[in-house]
């Protein structure tokens, strides 16, 4: 018989205070998002507009999953807020490029120091995919696989320290394995999608083992527990797809600049002779 204490522990949203304030955070960011791009439209440059609704959207879910109602069980929930914050927003925001906006709307001393720091040594290190891997997928064992998880709801700091990692780590991880905003030095497609394989085994083995246990120290109904690691299993296989489509264009474009390039080369040799 599971524990009713420990049954809704590591319960999702409402979140409290923290996912307050990542909730407001997101609507500014939106509101940011929205008014850097009809500034640039208004000067005459050109912004696709699928790119608003992708940070748009981005923000709107995760705002959501931090404060409106989720179905399921306490577990269930709890996985569809994680899918949201740490895979889904991720994918939206790192597509809308909201670096590239910014550094195209900031004044020129700002824009400098801002491409400084994307380009400096400490976020270069973050952004290697096999690392931005470790750090997402890795807190994610640590969290369900070790006490840590039942501890969540008698430890409210810890608990939003774990959103607010949860959050930055998803971002991160999606950024570094799509790299579509300018950074010091962009990692190869081989590394990027062997750090997503990697990252993609990882969570389909984690999502396996809370199928057949629960985090330590918590007790859920079974058909709980199971949906749940279903939706994190399920959920992932998707979000993993849709970031080996980004990379798989990425390559399909860098392969056509080099026959493009390749070609001109030939025709200019076949020129002189």
């Amino acid at each position: 018989m599971s524990n009713p204490h420990l049954h809704h522990a590591p319960a999702a949203a409402p979140t409290g205070l923290i996912g307050m304030v990542i909730a407001v955070v997101a609507v500014l960011a939106a509101s940011a998002y929205l008014a850097g791009s009809i500034r640039l439209r208004l000067r005459g440059d050109a912004w696709p507009g699928w790119r608003d609704a992708c940070f748009t959207a981005g923000c709107a879910v995760l705002a959501y999953a931090l404060l409106g109602p989720l179905p399921g069980g306490p577990f269930t929930a709890h996985m569809a807020q994680h899918l949201v914050l740490a895979m889904i927003a991720p994918v939206l925001v790192v597509l809308a490029r909201p670096l590239t906006l910014l550094l195209r709307v900031l004044p020129t001393r700002p824009r400098r120091t801002l491409l400084a720091v994307a380009h400096s040594t400490p976020v270069s290190v973050l952004v290697f995919p096999p690392l931005a891997a470790v750090l997402d997928v890795g807190g994610l064992w640590l969290l369900y696989r070790t006490p840590l998880f039942a501890g969540l709801h008698h430890q409210p700091l810890l608990h939003a320290a774990v959103h607010v990692h949860v959050v930055v780590s998803g971002l991160l991880f999606t950024f570094a394995v799509c790299q579509l905003d300018p950074v010091r030095r962009r990692w190869s497609l081989a590394w990027r999608a062997t750090a997503l394989l990697g990252a993609g085994a990882a969570h389909a083995v984690l999502a396996k083992t809370l199928y057949a246990a629960p985090p330590p120290g918590t007790a859920f109904a079974t058909a709980d527990l199971h949906t749940g690691a279903q939706l994190m299993y399920y959920g992932g296989d998707l979000t993993e797809i849709a970031l080996a489509a980004i990379i798989a264009v990425q390559w399909y474009a860098a392969s056509g600049r080099i026959r493009t390039h390749q070609q001109r080369r030939g025709e200019v040799s076949a020129a002189f002779r």
